[in-house]
């Protein structure tokens, strides 16, 4: 058995009461792991270049509010 399975195993024996705080805990993890790529994105200058493009299509008026 692989170490994700035994993790679907382990969440389907959860009460409806603790897969509710599991969710919300992964949530979290989620958001927190997306945060830090994105941080360690930007460091790196991977976003330089869709700024940029954002930056000239507003400029030549390719953009609108939404």
């Amino acid at each position: 058995m692989t170490e994700i399975e035994h993790i679907e195993r382990q969440v389907q024996k959860l009460s409806a009461s603790d897969l509710a705080k599991f969710r919300e805990w992964f949530h979290e993890y989620e958001w927190q792991a997306w945060d830090a790529q994105l941080e360690t994105d930007i460091n790196a200058g991977r976003l330089k270049s869709l700024a940029g493009k954002a930056l000239a299509d507003h400029a030549a008026g390719r953009t609108s509010r939404i």
